[in-house]
């Protein structure tokens, strides 16, 4: 009988910090699966030990509110790094914690980031051949929401 061994979990590889500055929320009000809001990405920095760049102007992050408090994130932006190649993200998850830390983030205020949950999963594009790499790379994300930014770290699964 052949036993076969379960694969090792992937190690985890810091890839990014996205430093990503946002614009007041615009709520849309309730829709099919929760209250929904637009949060505007107006710009931002990348920072990690393979690229450098400026997020651009021009994403947002679409949310919906679950009337448990579950926040679904789903963002959509781009940056340009230091040497001018354009990379896209598309990066979705989650934010939720007890009610008391999602109101205080709501208020703007500067909570713990191990005081509640924000997880993200990523995918990045490139057509630029420097960085056709990251097509074929998965990222996880962790994040913490600040009053007028968010900061996600990104890892690689290698």
């Amino acid at each position: 009988m052949t036993v076969t061994k379960a694969p090792a979990p992937p190690p985890l590889e810091f890839f990014c910090r996205l430093e990503v500055e946002l614009a007041p929320i615009r709520e849309m009000g309730p829709g099919r699966a929760g209250q929904r809001r637009i949060i505007p990405i107006i710009g931002g920095r990348v920072t990690g030990p393979t690229l450098s760049g400026q997020i651009l102007n021009l994403g947002a992050d679409w949310q919906t509110i679950h009337a448990d408090g579950n926040a679904h994130l789903d963002t959509r932006y781009a940056f340009e790094t230091d040497d001018g190649a354009l990379i896209e993200i598309v990066n979705t998850g989650l934010r939720n914690g007890p009610p008391e830390v999602i109101a205080a983030l709501a208020r703007g205020e500067t909570v713990a980031p191990d005081s509640y949950y924000m997880r993200t999963h990523a995918r990045l594009e490139s057509g630029d051949p420097r960085y056709d790499w990251v097509n074929r790379r998965l990222f996880v994300g962790s994040g913490r929401r600040e009053a007028a930014r968010v900061i996600m770290d990104l890892f690689t699964l290698v």
